[in-house]
């Protein structure tokens, strides 16, 4: 690549995950047409899907927009003009930060861009659980009519919801249960302040005493070595018997054998699980033989809104890197001043920044 030629572009690659294997695009708007109406940039797809992206496929991309692959150090060995990643969505467990930092690559996510429908799936999901709304349809389906009296579900009204990790999709969350007639919610969070926490109406509490006292239990913190395993057996025992627990933020956070054993056992009402250990899911899971759980894969909150919010603020993210400005939702923000990364800015963005 030359950017310094008439020809030079910027050119963003695509993971192959967004396409059908005809080429076409899976979902309706991910915000292309903010790169494409762009004289300087040039827009590719790989070729192929990989769990893993290769550096064979990064080449002399500038920079890549990922939704499902992994991310790893050996993905990023030749980055010499990669200037960043654009990752589909607020999750980063599946790169490795480090790596991009060392390859002087920025990482960044689209925070903002996934509340309102990671929200309205939770309330989805908790509306689903309480009213047993799978067990009816199974009931007509089946023809069993005068079972229904076995299934009276409870309403949202006065029932406590419980938020483990209260960033932007818990506090969209809070809102948008707002008139249902719940308690006051509660939110185990250690690195938000109180203060913050009350303006909303929320009382941040220990994870304890959460769980013991929520009818809901609703997950939106990331997945990290702090929070990998959060929710044991242990943890799970401390539940009513009456609740529910719902799963959008990522697999491991929970521990899958324990809440397996806990579902089974009715030790819990029940649970809607959105995220897996192991994903992708391609042979039938074990919690599919339990009546009590409502299952995604890792697909619940999407929409097309969800889409279209994501794509133009990932494309939106590239275009401003391609014109010398820095990205919204930067992970990494040391290598913004490092000198290498600085020199290779200047190098491939030169040509449209004079």
């Amino acid at each position: 690549m030359n950017p310094s030629s008439n020809s030079a572009k910027f050119r963003v690659v695509i993971t192959g995950d967004f396409y059908y294997p005809d080429g076409s695009l899976r979902y309706p708007d991910i915000g292309l047409n903010l790169l494409e109406r762009a004289n300087h940039m040039e827009v590719t797809r790989f070729n192929e899907h990989r769990n893993e992206i290769g550096s064979d496929q990064i080449g002399s991309a500038n920079g890549v927009i990922v939704l499902a692959p992994r991310v790893t150090r050996a993905s990023l060995q030749s980055p010499r003009d990669l200037l960043a990643l654009g990752r589909f969505g607020v999750g980063y467990d599946t790169v490795d930060v480090a790596a991009c930092t060392e390859a002087n690559v920025v990482l960044y996510i689209t925070p903002g861009a996934v509340n309102r429908s990671v929200a309205e799936a939770t309330v989805c999901w908790m509306l689903a659980l309480s009213h047993h709304v799978r067990a009816k349809d199974t009931l007509v389906r089946a023809g069993r009519w005068d079972e229904r009296t076995r299934y009276l579900g409870c309403e949202l009204r006065n029932r406590t919801l419980g938020i483990v990790g209260f960033g932007r999709i818990g506090q969209a969350l809070v809102e948008l249960l707002r008139g249902l007639g719940m308690n006051p919610p509660l939110a185990f969070d250690p690195y938000v302040k109180p203060e913050a926490a009350r303006t909303l109406g929320v009382k941040l509490v220990s994870l304890d005493e959460l769980l013991a006292q929520s009818d809901f239990v609703s997950i939106h913190c990331l997945l990290n070595d702090e929070t990998r395993n959060l929710i044991g057996a242990r943890e799970l025992g401390l539940m009513k018997r009456t609740a529910y627990l719902l799963n959008t933020a990522r697999g491991g956070i929970v521990n899958e054998d324990a809440l397996f054993e806990a579902l089974k056992s009715r030790r819990i009402a029940g649970a809607g699980i959105d995220c897996f250990v192991g994903e992708p899911i391609t042979k039938p899971h074990r919690f599919g033989e339990l009546d009590n759980v409502l299952l995604a894969p890792h697909a619940i909150c999407w929409t097309e809104e969800l889409f279209s919010d994501i794509g133009r603020m990932c494309c939106q993210g590239m275009l401003d890197l391609s014109l010398g400005k820095t990205p919204n939702g930067v992970v990494n923000p040391e290598v913004l001043e490092k000198p290498d990364f600085q020199e290779k800015w200047r190098r491939v963005t030169g040509a449209f920044n004079r």
